[in-house]
């Protein structure tokens, strides 16, 4: 009877530690899962047609908080950024399945090389590849720090609420896909609403995210820069998560070269 009690305490132990898990992975999924949505005021610019619908000459509020923090690493304050709204992507005709396709990310703690995945997901790579050639990345800064989990950028309004105008497909991997240090996804809040915003995975919490994000890629080369990067203090953010950058981390251009098999 001794054994059979102690085996049934086991048992119960093994299944609150895996519930204790689930939640976890789904809060940690909650986390990454930020605000798209893209407001009236973008609404009616798509109405006017046409693939880029301008540039605002006004940063948003969440951005120039950003701006009046010290940049981090030591750098110098590169020009802000330029807001630019599209209605949709122009098709790179120069990226396929057969390119290989890198992007070179020029940050304030250094260069970030990534590897681009064009064969499982050529929407996300065409958008991303058509945004940095336009200069939609230059300025723009790492909203997000989470040690041990995602450093996050992409967004103009610098809050977890911006986008470019567009929405891109889902081209979420298979299930047993596992989100890994190194690895670029894009985040979004849900099914078909994935924009310009990316994460950069930092460390093991990365395991827990579902297959639901579109992989961008790979990072090849600046584990270095990405280790500064998540060495910077952070406070709490709107929501109370400990994720808030106290030190600015700008992208101050993305580069990409192509070449084919």
């Amino acid at each position: 009877m001794s054994d059979r009690r102690q085996r049934q305490k086991e048992q119960r132990a093994a299944r609150r530690e895996a519930e204790k898990k689930q939640e976890a992975r789904k809060e940690l999924g909650r986390r990454l899962g930020t605000a798209l949505t893209f407001g009236v005021i973008v609404v009616g610019l798509l109405a006017l047609g046409g693939v880029f619908t301008g540039g605002s000459t006004e940063l948003p509020s969440g951005y120039e908080g950003f701006r009046q923090r010290v940049t981090a690493c030591g750098a110098e304050q590169p020009p802000p950024e330029q807001v630019m709204t599209f209605q949709t992507p122009q098709n790179q005709s120069d990226v396929s399945e057969s390119s290989t396709v890198t992007a070179t990310l020029v940050t304030s703690c250094g260069e970030i090389v990534m590897d681009l995945d064009t064969v499982n997901s050529p929407a996300t790579v065409n958008s991303f590849v058509f945004l940095a050639r336009e200069g939609y990345f230059d300025g723009q800064v790492f909203h997000r720090i989470f040690a041990d989990f995602v450093a996050q950028a992409g967004d103009p309004d610098a809050d977890g609420t911006g986008g470019p105008g567009y929405i891109i497909a889902d081209e979420f991997p298979d299930g047993d896909f596992v989100y890994e240090e190194g690895v670029v996804a894009m985040a979004n809040r849900g099914t078909r609403s994935t924009g310009s915003q990316f994460f950069i995975v930092l460390g093991e919490d990365g395991r827990f995210l579902t297959n639901s994000f579109n992989i961008l890629g790979r990072v090849i080369s600046g584990q270095d820069v990405l280790t500064a990067i998540e060495a910077i203090p952070v406070g709490a953010s709107p929501s109370g998560e400990p994720s808030l950058p106290q030190e600015t981390v700008y992208i101050e251009s993305v580069t990409i070269d192509i070449s084919d098999s």
